[in-house]
């Protein structure tokens, strides 16, 4: 079986470079406003496939990363490989508590949703149906969305100093939040850090 890890990176090598030139086809918006780094835009319908991760920060970027590469390099009932697309998006939506062998309460561990944006030659009928059971599609209305721009690395502590100071904004221009901020990555790790595009992504009115 192919490493997917090692079949997405030379995949990404070719199509985002380590200088900061990306080819990947990025979702399609119109900027509605713009003030320093940070955007409003309008996004047109797309269809994502996505995962849920119970895991903390790290291990879960790496298990649904791989589960959904997975799916599009032909992990499918059709057997289809589709291009990688940009985005990839990440989402906190809460803490679960395990258990231990002996029923007690163990440490609270994080849950995660990722997902990948579909290429737009895809609608419900046409995109492949992934074999994974843990892998959904989902259709995804056109939207008003706040973003906040940011470069240098992507962890756990930055996305929520970015999602507060995004919230922050929001607050003082009066306009209401609908979503949980998310984080949206560009690049493959191995990018100068000063040239990565990250971003904070919240739904808004």
């Amino acid at each position: 079986m192919i490493n997917l890890i090692a079949r997405l990176s030379s995949f990404l090598w070719t199509s985002l470079s380590v200088m900061g030139i990306r080819s990947s086809e990025v979702s399609s918006y119109r900027v509605l406003f713009e003030i320093g780094n940070i955007q409003i835009r309008l996004y047109q319908p797309m269809l994502i496939a996505e995962t849920e991760i119970e895991a903390d920060y790290s291990p879960a970027g790496k298990i649904g990363f791989n589960r959904l590469a997975g799916y599009i390099f032909g992990g499918n009932v059709q057997k289809k490989e589709m291009a990688m697309t940009t985005p990839v998006f990440r989402e906190f939506i809460g803490q679960i508590q395990t258990m231990n062998e002996a029923t007690q309460p163990a440490p609270n561990t994080s849950k995660w949703l990722m997902s990948f944006v579909m290429p737009p030659s895809f609608d419900l009928t046409t995109v492949p149906e992934p074999t994974d059971p843990l892998v959904i599609i989902e259709s995804i209305p056109a939207k008003k969305v706040a973003t906040l721009r940011y470069a240098g690395s992507l962890n756990q502590e930055r996305m929520t100093e970015y999602s507060q100071s995004l919230l922050a904004w929001l607050d003082e221009q009066h306009i209401k939040p609908l979503s949980s901020p998310r984080s949206a990555a560009y690049d493959p790790p191995w990018t100068i850090s000063s040239l990565r595009r990250n971003e904070i992504h919240i739904d808004i009115e």
